[in-house]
């Protein structure tokens, strides 16, 4: 795209990132914990922020002990997310505006999560599937975020070359990934602080990004790597 220079495609993460979804799945582990026999609070959901379904349901019958299984567990947290995203699926600010303004100018997009399908599908319900080219979701790749794995398969997927896609996320656990990927990093923390770091760009909201600012995120990159 003339305008966007070697910006080649836009990759979003879901949770706490365009929906606001972490107090949704604080209100489910709560349940399920309470389930389990157990308490649940912000320094235990803290620990998990832009993990896998599995490594949650690991942690929090690590807890409780093995009072259930991992696959009861597991279910319970997905019914529960369900079951609250067939309503209104509630945005972030900023969200809504950065996803058209990216789909006017043309560029391929991927939403790279580590909901489960099911989740996604009712999530994007809300969103709006028109937004994305190619959506990954966690249940589909081998090793979920912080492995690359993730955005190497969106980029894949895409066609394109992962150093030249800006990688938007909440969490350090997705950021981790997304660099690793070689993508353009680009935080927007939601439930835990992401420290700054060379050739990542942090910020308080969505409200605060446009495509125009992404495309200059990668044009610098090129830039320092050919004087490098």
């Amino acid at each position: 795209m003339d305008g966007n220079g070697c910006l080649q495609a836009v990759l979003f993460d879901m949770d706490g990132l365009l929906v606001d979804s972490e107090r949704i799945w604080m209100e489910v582990e709560s349940e399920v914990m309470a389930w389990l026999g157990g308490g649940w609070g912000p320094e235990h959901q803290e620990r998990l922020v832009g993990g896998s379904l599995s490594r949650t349901v690991a942690y929090m019958l690590s807890l409780s002990g093995p009072v259930a299984s991992p696959d009861e567990v597991g279910r319970r947290l997905l019914e529960g997310m369900a079951d609250r995203l067939r309503g209104e699926v509630p945005m972030l600010p900023g969200a809504e505006a950065l996803l058209a303004e990216v789909g006017a100018a043309g560029l391929p997009t991927a939403l790279v999560s580590s909901t489960h399908r099911r989740v996604m599908e009712l999530a994007l319900d809300g969103i709006g599937r028109g937004h994305f080219t190619v959506t990954v979701a966690g249940d589909e790749v081998s090793s979920p975020k912080p492995h690359p794995e993730p955005y190497l398969t969106a980029a894949r997927l895409l066609g394109v070359a992962a150093e030249r896609c800006v990688a938007l996320e909440d969490s350090l656990s997705g950021i981790t990934a997304a660099e690793a990927a070689g993508c353009v990093a680009v935080a927007v923390p939601s439930v835990v602080a992401v420290p700054t770091a060379p050739g990542r760009l942090v910020v308080e909201s969505l409200c605060d990004l446009d495509l125009r600012r992404l495309a200059a995120l990668v044009t610098l990159r090129g830039s320092a790597t050919t004087l490098g």
